[in-house]
């Protein structure tokens, strides 16, 4: 009988976490070896068409409002009832929500190997959302980190490093691929910039949602700013959506930028937004491992980031792009500035990050690396319920 195992999403949106999660399912279904279930807290986003092709059966949903209200537990419930009914031999959930209400939902359904995740740093959670997942994370078999950093907050969080593997982000490579017949100009038009008197020639892109100030747009801007009295011709993309984007477009305005600086939105065709893009960057506070950091060096381009998180272990420096400080505008407006000054050292550098890319993070490579790990949880003995709540003890008084 093949393995059950069940992906716990915490919607279909647009964003990294959810497109990891689901490729991940979508790959573990095609592989043939486990039968795949998928559930979520949100039942929408547009992802979810995609993973809807794959007719995996039911996909159940479990909204939330709080961890502390009647629907939590009425949720609760009901997600621990699928998983006894379904018969559920491993769990995996992929972000802060997901963990807390997952991992408690695994141990108390019976399920034999519980795995959370971890793919942030700092800069997202209140000190209580901090002690909660710490708590969740007591019920996990093994918990997933999406990079060293990540990795070594989660010991100085008091997690044992035995209890922790590290497994980087993967990428589909054809999804930032231009397509055949790839056109400059049409995009530029379908982007709205393309017809425009006095156009820009030459574009420094950022990809990063506008939910969290942790991606620091205003660092962004001001280093916009700089490059724009540096090189005229030059113009931003910034593609990404939510709540902070008036504030951001407020800022461009202030910094006498917002002629030159495009605001996208959600962008649906990133390979050839990328396509058209001469830098790309990110300006976060601190993250995990960024996928948009993957993205811009799969696309062939050149990256300058802040220093945080996995940064370093994606860019190598001075081959692939450049790290800078956090908060560091003019550092990053220099290394900006020397890359568009320097077409030819930066074309070599996104051919060399793609290589990186292909090497060390595609998503057959997190595949296979997830694989390894599920196979050898599903491996080990059965773990009595009794010996489990003891560990449970242990780790909750830790």
């Amino acid at each position: 009988m093949k393995p059950r195992i069940l992906q716990l999403v915490d919607s279909f949106d647009e964003g990294g976490s959810e497109r990891q999660a689901l490729d991940q399912t979508r790959r573990l279904h095609e592989s043939g070896k486990y039968d795949v279930y998928l559930a979520s807290l949100k039942p929408d986003g547009v992802l979810r068409v995609e993973i809807e092709n794959l007719r995996l059966g039911e996909i159940p949903s479990y909204p939330l409002k709080s961890f502390y209200d009647l629907n939590a537990i009425h949720q609760l419930q009901r997600f621990i009832h699928h998983l006894r009914e379904s018969r559920i031999d491993l769990l995996h959930t992929h972000d802060f929500y997901t963990n807390i209400f997952g991992m408690a939902a695994g141990f108390l359904g019976g399920v034999n190997v519980c795995i959370a995740s971890r793919r942030e740093t700092s800069g997202m959670r209140t000190r209580s959302q901090t002690l909660l997942q710490r708590a969740a994370y007591a019920f996990a078999d093994q918990i997933v980190a999406n990079s060293g950093s990540a990795r070594q907050k989660l010991i100085d969080e008091g997690i044992k490093d035995t209890r922790i593997t590290v497994i980087h982000n993967g990428l589909d490579l054809e999804r930032v691929t231009a397509p055949l017949g790839f056109s400059r100009e049409e995009t530029l038009r379908a982007l709205g910039v393309g017809q425009m008197p006095g156009a820009p020639k030459r574009f420094v892109t950022i990809v990063a949602n506008m939910r969290h100030e942790v991606k620091d747009y205003p660092m962004f801007l001001r280093a916009a700013q700089r490059v724009s009295k540096a090189v005229p011709e030059v113009g931003f993309l910034l593609a990404g959506e939510g709540g902070l984007q008036e504030s951001i477009k407020e800022l461009a305005a202030q910094l006498q930028i917002g002629g030159n600086t495009f605001m996208l939105g959600r962008c649906a065709n990133i390979a050839q937004l990328l396509a058209i893009s001469d830098v790309c960057v990110l300006s976060s506070k601190a993250e995990g491992f960024s996928n948009s950091i993957l993205e811009y060096m799969a696309a062939e381009r050149p990256v300058v980031a802040t220093a945080v998180g996995g940064a370093r272990e994606a860019i190598v420096e001075g081959e692939t792009g450049y790290t800078v400080p956090s908060g560091d505008d003019e550092q990053m407006a220099k290394r900006i500035i020397e890359l568009l000054c320097d077409p030819q050292r930066a074309r070599l550098m996104g051919e060399k990050g793609r290589l990186v890319v292909e090497q060390k993070f595609s998503s057959r490579a997190l595949f296979k690396n997830t694989e390894s790990l599920y196979d050898k949880l599903l491996a080990g003995k059965r773990v009595r319920q009794s010996d489990k709540l003891e560990f449970v003890e242990r780790e909750l008084k830790a």
